[in-house]
């Protein structure tokens, strides 16, 4: 039997993650990278060019690294636990060096087209013209997986902030900025308050004579520290969280979180405190936003109302001069290559599982990586990869597509109702739902009750640890021996780092308190374990 050829469309976290799971699953990837490097995102340049991902300078990592690792192969001990992007491209060489993926990918090589072949419903097959050094060439593949993210095409809705073609200063995106030294005594204002727009605000600020965070509704703000100094995603991200999660009010729950974050610093009187719950949109992770606002460095402010030629016009009506406007107004989803194929989808970018379009005949593209977790896109992305890979073999098989559409309408209906409706929030997933949903299409979906009976130490810190992809390597399809070992250390990897002065009497930064709470989970997950029992005999 001839060996499956697939096309890779990009080398970032999700293509690397899509040539690794082609290659386990003995299938023959070629991946296109329109770049000279690995590393989408994660890869920084002084100057990008359009079309390509441009990060800032100083640009961290928002996950920590043990719930970031990819599945089997878990990021150094002594790594930081939030990583710089520097540090993270040292991990992605090192993990495309070890399973030896760089001689798959062709660099500097653009994706012009992919269009179906003519007999395409009954071979399932595509035409992929690229172009490289200004010649093109046309290949046939079996599959295709689309790994080119979502953070290349900027957002920048110019029409919707009157005047601002008067306004004689410098404008600017997110997208454009690499450090704050072009910004000294200059008196900004940052237009978007998501993850980048706070971190460039931050940052300007210590060098800018003033900088004005504009937001239109708030938000809610996180820090990478938790209790105990522990990392946030790896102390909330757990499997017992989520089981009292889904038995709580949600009400109760958002209650919970935002008193916990309003400890910190009371988003009220910051003039952050959104009209929304906290569970009702995407929130913003920043350590320094509400120290720069303390010190008065940054001043939040409302929407835009317009801009003269000097300076902006707020909402509340105050006015302020201002010599630089910095939109943080994200990026649109876009697949260029993909405009000859309108019919593989629609204007909402419906798809199954958010990775395979449900009207193709036959199920050979896939997404991968557009989806937004509540947590780390590796793991989600790998996982996607892995349950594509299967399918591409014919080793798992998709529903109808009667019943795709069925879950795409179901899981829309309810994002409605859970969550502000946008384009990007109707891609929005809860982390561990989602990890478990593509993983039960796959087969590797830890058994909790097999390992409570079995291995009762394994069990315990995959219930009460941090929820990590190596949980999704015990069993199945790609099954990695290093897995248990892997989960169990985890908690030493995230400490290591931290331990660069070794006291003689140094105690462990878990307290006696989390044990207490280990053994009223086990009983929690028993006792439900039994109701289930009870219940199902009836």
């Amino acid at each position: 039997m001839m060996v499956k050829k697939i096309a890779v469309i990009g080398a970032g976290v999700s293509g690397l993650g899509a040539i690794k799971s082609c290659l386990e699953a003995e299938l023959e990837p070629t991946c296109f990278e329109k770049s000279s490097d690995i590393g989408g995102l994660w890869k920084y340049e002084e100057i990008p060019e359009n079309g390509r991902l441009g990060i800032y300078k100083s640009l961290t990592c928002n996950t920590s690294k043990e719930m970031t690792a990819f599945s089997d192969y878990p990021i150094p001990d002594h790594y930081p636990n939030y990583m710089h992007n520097s540090k993270m491209m040292e991990y992605l060489r090192m993990y495309a060096k070890h399973f030896g993926l760089m001689k798959h990918i062709q660099f500097q090589t653009k994706v012009c087209t992919v269009r179906k072949r003519p007999d395409f419903s009954a071979s399932g097959q595509w035409d992929v013209v690229v172009e490289a050094d200004g010649v093109q060439k046309t290949y046939v593949f079996d599959g295709i997986m689309v790994c080119s993210g979502h953070y290349t095409e900027k957002h920048l809705p110019l029409q919707e902030f009157t005047g601002i073609t008067q306004f004689q200063g410098r404008c600017l995106h997110t997208w454009e900025y690499k450090h704050p030294g072009n910004f000294e005594g200059k008196r900004v204002v940052v237009v978007g308050i998501g993850n980048s727009g706070a971190d460039v605000a931050s940052e300007i600020s210590r060098v800018a004579e003033q900088v004005f965070l504009s937001t239109r509704r708030g938000a809610w703000i996180w820090n990478r520290v938790w209790d105990n100094g522990n990392p946030m995603d790896a102390s909330l991200f757990t499997r017992y969280n989520r089981a009292v999660q889904k038995i709580s009010p949600t009400f109760l729950i958002n209650r919970q979180i935002e008193n916990k974050l309003n400890l910190r610093f009371n988003h009220a009187n910051y003039g952050l405190k959104p009209q929304h719950r906290i569970l009702d949109h995407r929130t913003v992770l920043s350590d320094d936003l509400p120290n720069r606002i303390i010190t008065g460095r940054v001043q939040i402010k409302p929407n835009v109302k317009e801009f003269t030629s000097t300076s902006v016009i707020f909402e509340d009506g105050t006015e302020e001069s201002i010599d630089v406007v910095i939109f943080a107004t994200g990026y649109i989803l876009s697949f260029p290559f993909l405009h000859d194929e309108p019919t593989v989808l629609d204007s909402q970018y419906s798809m199954f599982k958010f990775v395979f379009p449900p009207g193709l005949e036959k199920p050979t593209l896939a997404f991968i990586g557009i989806v937004q977790p509540a947590g780390a896109i590796i793991p989600t992305s790998e996982l996607q990869s892995r349950w594509t890979v299967q399918v591409f073999t014919g080793l798992k098989k998709l529903p109808s597509k009667k019943d795709m559409m069925a879950d795409i309408t179901r899981k829309r209906r309810k994002m409605t109702k859970d969550f502000r409706k946008s384009l990007k929030d109707s891609r929005h997933v809860q982390f561990i739902d989602y990890m478990d949903e593509i993983a039960s299409e796959l087969g590797v979906k830890p058994n909790l009750l097999s390992l409570f009976l079995w291995d009762t130490k394994l069990a315990k810190e995959i219930f009460c640890g941090p929820c990590t992809s190596y949980q999704y390597r015990l069993q199945g399809p790609g099954k990695w021996a290093g897995a248990r070992a892997a989960i169990l250390t985890q908690r030493e990897r995230m400490l290591k780092p931290l331990r660069t002065r070794v006291l003689k009497h140094s105690q462990a930064s878990l307290s006696r308190l989390f044990w207490v709470k280990s053994i009223c989970i086990v009983f929690f997950f028993f006792v439900s374990m039994l109701a289930v029992v009870h219940i199902t005999s009836r």
